[in-house]
């Protein structure tokens, strides 16, 4: 597979209140669940090409296609799960994805440079924002606003949300500061700052591979102190209170932080690995749990090759 399309890939949400504004709240994917957990790996439909991962406040994990967009749902109680919502096609894939807690999925549409959201309890496809992006990779959603990166340009796309959640416009947020945009893929998982008052976001370029906190009214980053650690293979976030996960798919490892309130400074504490990570992308929680679905960016994909998702422990 193309090296720069292998280096792509960066969960759970909070809440920006505006672009211009602070940002506070949860918006899913870290509630507890309730009686036994089900089962630490099962499988994705054969030639799914996973990359993203959803979890809102029910135990249903949302997966997103590179190869046409469609959007899987499982049941994390048995592991059972069908297509939900077909896809633009080839073209059009689905990269990082999120849902609110009115049933409303928010999509990255990668090399298509399209902004989309899904209603998941009738599938259809709602709105398409052809906002030009050369790779829109992630997606936070927040009450007011969804947030998506770009790998390819030093900016982030705003989507405006109504009081009810609805779509707005879109604008974009030019990121400047300590940015550092790279010829490959740069810009790549997003999350909030603990206090919710700024935007995390992994940057595979500036010092080797680290984290920017991004002003949302303004678009200024500065590097986070991660001390010595490095995430030059860094894409999906979560932040569950202060704890910060960080996969860096390639190396098959998930790193953890403990982040200061403002996110300006991180201390790894932990790093996970396991003999079934095969290039995990993004991760979700549910429980004690994190999901991870696995890319398998080091085969190239046939409509017969073999997905699945693994489970493990929390910190």
């Amino acid at each position: 597979m193309d090296r720069s399309f292998a280096r792509r890939r960066l969960l759970t949400t909070a809440a920006v209140l505006g672009g211009a504004a602070v940002l506070g709240g949860t918006a899913g994917g870290t509630a507890q669940a309730a009686g036994e957990p089900g089962p630490a790996q099962f499988p994705l439909p054969h030639g799914f090409q996973p990359e993203g991962i959803a979890i809102g406040t029910t135990p249903f994990a949302y997966f997103g296609s590179l190869a046409n967009g469609d959007i899987y749902r499982a049941s994390l109680a048995t592991g059972r799960g069908r297509v939900i919502s077909k896809g633009l096609g080839a073209g059009h894939p689905t990269v990082g994805l999120k849902t609110d807690p009115r049933g409303r999925l928010f999509l990255a549409g990668g090399v298509s440079g399209e902004l989309r959201t899904v209603d998941v309890r009738s599938g259809e496809t709602e709105k398409v924002y052809a906002v030009g992006g050369r790779f829109v990779n992630d997606v936070i959603v927040t009450p007011r606003s969804a947030w998506f990166t770009d790998s390819y340009q030093a900016q982030l796309y705003r989507l405006a949300l109504g009081e009810h959640g609805e779509p707005g416009a879109v604008t974009p947020l030019p990121l400047t500061g300590d940015w550092e945009q790279g010829p490959d893929f740069t810009a790549n998982g997003i999350e909030l700052t603990p206090d919710a008052s700024a935007l995390l976001v992994v940057n595979t370029v500036a010092g080797g591979g680290g984290l920017m906190r991004v002003d949302p009214r303004t678009g200024v980053a500065r590097a986070v102190d991660l001390g010595s650690s490095r995430l030059p293979y860094g894409d999906g976030l979560l932040l569950l209170g202060r704890t910060l996960y960080a996969v860096q798919q390639q190396l098959n490892q998930i790193d953890v932080f403990r982040l200061n309130a403002s996110g300006t400074k991180g201390t790894a504490i932990a790093r996970i690995t396991d003999p079934r990570f095969r290039i995990p992308t993004t991760v979700a929680a549910w429980g004690d749990r994190l999901y991870l679905p696995n890319a398998r960016f080091d085969v190239e994909p046939t409509p017969d090759t073999e997905y699945d998702v693994v489970a493990v422990d929390q910190v």
